[in-house]
């Protein structure tokens, strides 16, 4: 069984906010003073955590679940007021003022400018940030891999099963010439996780230093168009042309008739236990260096997974296949010393997902968006939760609680409101969060836009709509000390 001992034991309470979501000086949240004021506001508000999504840089549709690499850092996250400091503030573009500032993120924007900006920096590097930033890139395995990755990208755009013959199947001799070639555009995106990681640390340290712990979120899956499957092919069901074989997804299901097509390359699980499971003991090693918990997706896929035929258009013809079960989870313990983990147990689960669960001892999830049916006398509701678990009013997938409550039936509100003992002219965003905070579980969790109390159009991400998510950001001054106070009255309340 795992050891969920030092943070994810006992009763504590936190706040979901991705760090794009914090208010920046130029359109996106940052490793710079938003994130120190966020932190700030955290512990004046009495909680412990500060859940963020995938930090990773940003795929298709710029999420943070379809990343081109499941290691690196978003280089749009690092502050450049920052890094102005020391290679100069004639780096930075004009700032914006405060009331031109979108109240959504142009990511396509942000990317060209940030470019701009960190490559000036990277063009004033002195001896003394070389040396640091070759130490950097040597203590990072796979950082050679997806800094050639993006180099050869940058200049051949085609996915990488499309570049010449000897570069996708990684000939030695090819590999050599690319990266002499490209040497200057790989040092540069070495120097760019340098700067990430040199100012995530710090963050994480401020928080540390607080009492305050991060929970990290990693998708179970890597994306096709990644660094990850180029570079460890033979780790993933991939054919002759390096093509996959079956994708991921999940079966149809009352909501979807279809399923859901997620498209992701398969792990060959077979492969990855004769080595140890060594690409996931680095991938959940690095995550449990950046977080002191970490949220993993789709946990039930490591009991049994549901492949699609590549090149179905739905997920209807999918079949179920046996996962690595707890061998995996133990070879990982041995390797790093039981991680603290939370498990996305959300979705149909089977008696055998449950089963491994309870074996690995890992805290799964309780989302109260979905317990209130009059009818259904779900597990989610707080009355039937257990301590070992988190306990969340909505996760980004969700509406917000006020969006949620607006958009469920009559009878519905009813229930939820005789559940909560919620007078008529009370929050339904606070009555969530009181449910959440009152339950025994151990943690409760509940994203920002609830304890700001917004509706729809604050929503993080709705699954199946390619276009439009994860833009949402908080704006300068809605983090209130009149808010702090609120929300650490609430949790001394409830013994969190």
């Amino acid at each position: 069984m795992s050891k969920q001992t030092k943070w994810t034991a006992g009763r504590r309470a936190g706040i979901l906010a991705p760090v794009f979501s914090l208010p920046g000086a130029y359109g996106i949240g940052t490793l710079g003073r938003s994130a120190y004021e966020f932190i700030d506001f955290i512990s004046a508000a009495g909680l412990t955590y500060w859940q963020v999504l995938p930090l990773g840089p940003v795929g298709k549709g710029f999420s943070p679940y379809s990343s081109p690499s499941s290691f690196a850092g978003n280089p749009l996250f690092i502050d450049w007021e920052l890094i102005a400091q020391r290679f100069g503030a004639d780096i930075l573009p004009i700032k914006p003022p405060p009331a031109s500032l979108p109240d959504r993120i142009d990511y396509a924007l942000l990317t060209r400018q940030a470019d701009s900006v960190l490559r000036r920096a990277f063009s004033r590097l002195d001896k003394d940030a070389s040396s640091s930033v070759e130490r950097f890139a040597n203590s990072r395995a796979w950082l050679a891999d997806y800094a050639l990755y993006e180099s050869i990208l940058a200049a051949d755009t085609r996915q990488w099963q499309s570049w010449p013959e000897k570069l996708k199947r990684r000939d030695p001799s090819a590999l050599s010439t690319a990266r002499e070639r490209f040497r200057s555009e790989t040092d540069y995106h070495s120097f760019v996780q340098w700067l990430f990681f040199g100012q995530w640390s710090a963050v994480k340290a401020y928080a540390n230093e607080r009492g305050i712990a991060i929970i990290g979120d990693i998708p179970i899956y890597a994306a096709m168009e990644s660094a990850d499957v180029w570079a460890a092919p033979l780790q993933f069901q991939l054919d002759g042309d390096l093509m996959p074989t079956e994708v991921s997804g999940c079966p149809p299901d009352f909501f979807n008739a279809d399923g859901q097509l997620w498209e992701n390359p398969l792990y060959r699980w077979d492969a990855m236990e004769s080595d140890g499971y060594d690409w996931w003991t680095r991938r959940l090693g690095a995550a449990s260096e950046m977080f002191d918990v970490t949220r993993v997706d789709h946990f039930r896929g490591f009991e049994a997974y549901y492949a699609i035929p590549a090149g179905d258009a739905t997920a209807r013809n999918g079949q179920w296949r046996q996962g690595p079960g707890y061998p995996f989870f133990e070879q990982l313990n041995k390797a790093l010393g039981a991680p603290e983990l939370i498990a996305e147990d959300l979705g149909d689960i089977t008696a055998g997902v449950r089963k491994l669960l309870k074996r690995a001892g890992y805290p799964g999830m309780k989302v109260l968006q979905f317990a209130f049916d009059p009818g259904a006398d779900s597990d989610y509701l707080p009355h039937k939760h257990d301590r070992n678990c988190v306990v969340y009013t909505g996760t980004h997938d969700n509406d917000t609680s006020a969006g949620w409550y607006a958009g469920i039936s009559a009878k519905e509100r009813r229930y939820f409101r005789q559940y909560n003992n919620m007078g008529r002219l009370a929050s339904p965003s606070w009555a969530m969060i009181r449910a959440a905070w009152s339950s025994v579980a151990n943690t409760a969790i509940a994203p920002a836009q609830d304890f700001l109390e917004l509706g729809s159009d604050s929503r993080i991400n709705v699954p199946g709509v390619a276009e439009g998510n994860w833009g949402w950001r908080m704006r300068g001054g809605q983090l209130t000390d009149e808010l702090a106070v609120k929300i650490r009255a609430v949790t001394k309340l409830y013994g969190r």
